[in-house]
């Protein structure tokens, strides 16, 4: 544990944090009577725009009992799981107040004059309760217009106070592989209800959540509603989903955990960014591990007794409206505790002297119990053996890059007789068989990735590194067009459908969305697959009506060719697709004396 700066840790000024504190409380008292608030800071180069809360139902959720939807890609391309091809899920309710104010054409004139000021500007959305989900959807909506196609270009900062949570587990991977989770910072006081509303079904608290709702539009302390029965049941159902989610860190593979998740409905949203909790005496605990977040969102609002309940509920809604005070006496002691991965895997598990005065304190005025300390552990142990699962897999990557090395030279060899595909799809010689082997090598160490990415063993990172978007493009242009001929070799498309509907392995759809993510390309990358939809179509043999379809295909093909990601001995005299196009009369008179020329 280290005690650090705000500063240090956040690369945020107090200044910033203090504006966007102030402002955003304000913002929130005019709930529905503006959409946002923009305000320079004096004698500074951030513009902060501040968004207001709701005291209406329909603003918290809609529909379903957590009120999700999918995101949309067109929006936020980024949030997604990339190579599993999963779509985030955001909070209904949230996502269309933040669409009326993206419709407002002088948000977007607003901020895109300050991307463009020559003086940097730097742009800070922030907003207190409701108004939090609007910023951090701001946010991430600049990041996807400005920053991914110029990331020269000065980031936002995104800064709530007692927000709820926005999005789901998807969300937060997506904002730490693309490196942006630094960018989102989130205060929470220690008892706050709201940021852990999300991790119960609204829709069972309707009349409950409506009292509170008032009782936050008043802000009045005196007229107080009786939250016991509210904070019981929103904290009961936090601590089904901390529980759910603590076995899976631990590592629990009881087939009754899944079962019973299928019969408890469990909150989806999960935290996102960077979190400092507010301990309630002039302390702050800096986190960022998401797992680590919310296992402390239901820990640190535990009671010491049953009698504390009515004490602690009401308290749950005063913290709610307290950060302006709560945050300018911490910025003031400067008393922060930053809990890196390092630290969490090494946490104490009860108040002993093994951690430091300061740092120890700071655990005790969270309340954290002991079996609350194993779980922050536990979240960052597994961080630790995620990065150890990827070093792992780094030293298989010259393994690889041997593998496409022998298999190159084996195309190149292929080049002389009825090319690559062909000449393995017929496999009368050893160099065939040998070529084989490797194709199978490589099979193994790829499945082995997409499994670990499926059980969550990897960094958020790992999608997003250049070296593995790059050899994953490499092994998927020389290695799949294998896979497709020993698919139809072997007539599994008789069986068991056509390769690129029923046959074609994850390894391949995975490293080739990574490259479509990364290029941001519009159109589907496959020219690693072509050959598929070439047996395909001489499988329709005799049909005049697919003529149309063989001379696009031949027009993509000549294309990826000039491009230099495709040979030319797909031409070759004898090859699959040069009878395909014989067939049909589409072959160009000069193109085999072309091809032939270059290779003698």
């Amino acid at each position: 544990m280290a005690s650090v700066s705000l500063r240090e840790n956040l690369g945020i000024r107090e200044e910033v944090i203090k504006k966007a504190c102030s402002v955003s409380m304000k913002t929130h008292k005019s709930a529905g009577k503006q959409l946002y608030v923009a305000e320079k800071i004096r004698n500074s180069h951030e513009l902060v725009f501040s968004f207001p809360g709701s005291w209406s139902l329909s603003d918290w959720f809609i529909g379903s009992s957590f009120g999700e939807v999918n995101v949309d890609l067109e929006l936020f391309p980024s949030l997604k799981y990339i190579g599993l091809n999963q779509i985030a899920t955001v909070n209904g309710a949230f996502l269309n107040r933040f669409n009326a104010i993206l419709d407002n054409t002088q948000f977007k004139k607003e901020v895109g004059t300050a991307v463009t000021d020559r003086k940097q500007v730097q742009v800070v959305f922030t907003g207190h309760s409701l108004g939090g989900p609007i910023a951090i959807l701001a946010a991430i909506w600049f990041l996807e217009e400005y920053i991914r196609p110029d990331p020269k270009k000065m980031a936002p900062l995104c800064v709530t106070f007692g927000s709820p949570l926005v999005g789901d587990r998807i969300m937060s991977h997506a904002l730490r592989r693309e490196n942006w989770s630094r960018y989102f910072v989130n205060f929470v006081m220690r008892y706050d209800i709201v940021p852990r509303m999300s991790l119960t079904p609204l829709s069972s608290v309707e009349q409950q959540l409506r009292q509170v709702l008032n009782f936050f539009k008043a802000r009045s302390q005196e007229n107080v509603v009786e939250p016991s029965d509210f904070f019981v049941t929103v904290m009961r159902n936090a601590l089904s989903v901390v529980s759910h989610a603590a076995c899976k860190i631990m590592g629990n593979t009881n087939l009754l955990l899944e079962t019973l998740s299928n019969f408890v409905e469990l909150s989806p949203y999960r935290p996102l960014g960077t979190y400092v909790f507010c301990t309630g005496n002039e302390k702050l605990v800096v986190i960022r591990n998401p797992d680590a977040v919310l296992q402390l969102l239901f820990y640190t609002s535990q009671l010491s007794s049953e009698g504390d309940l009515p004490a602690v509920a009401r308290r749950s809604l005063i913290d709610h409206l307290s950060y302006k005070d709560e945050l300018e006496e911490c910025l003031k002691m400067q008393s922060v505790t930053f809990l890196d991965d390092h630290h969490l895997e090494a946490l104490p598990l009860s108040d002993d002297a093994s951690a430091t005065a300061e740092s120890n304190m700071a655990l005790k005025d969270l309340g954290l119990s002991a079996r609350a300390r194993l779980c922050l552990r536990a979240a960052g142990q597994l961080e630790k053996q995620k990065k150890s699962n990827q070093q792992a897999i780094d030293k298989k990557m010259e393994d690889i890059k041997n593998g496409l090395g022998k298999l190159q030279g084996y195309k190149d060899k292929c080049k002389h007789k009825v090319g690559y595909y062909d000449a393995f799809k017929i496999s009368e010689d050893k160099e065939d068989f040998e070529a084989n082997v490797n194709r199978l090598q490589l099979a193994g160490i790829w499945d082995e990735i997409i499994e670990m990415l499926k059980r969550n063993e990897l960094p958020d990172e790992f999608e997003g590194r250049k070296a593995w978007i790059d050899i994953g493009t490499q092994y998927r242009r020389i290695v799949e067009p294998l896979d497709i001929a020993n698919y139809y070799r072997h007539l599994k498309n008789e069986d068991t459908g056509p390769y690129m509907e029923r046959g074609r392995p994850k390894r391949y759809k995975c490293t080739q969305r990574w490259r479509e993510h990364a290029e941001r390309m519009s159109n589907e990358s496959l020219e690693s697959c072509f050959w598929a939809e070439a047996e395909e179509l001489c499988n329709k043999s005799g049909n005049p009506s697919i003529r149309d379809r063989v001379l696009q295909l031949k027009r993509r093909v000549e294309e990826w060719i000039r491009n230099g990601v495709l040979d030319e001995d797909v031409f070759l005299n004898g090859s699959t697709f040069e009878k395909l196009l014989t067939e049909h009369s589409l072959k160009n008179s000069d193109q085999n004396v072309v091809f032939q020329g270059s290779w003698s």
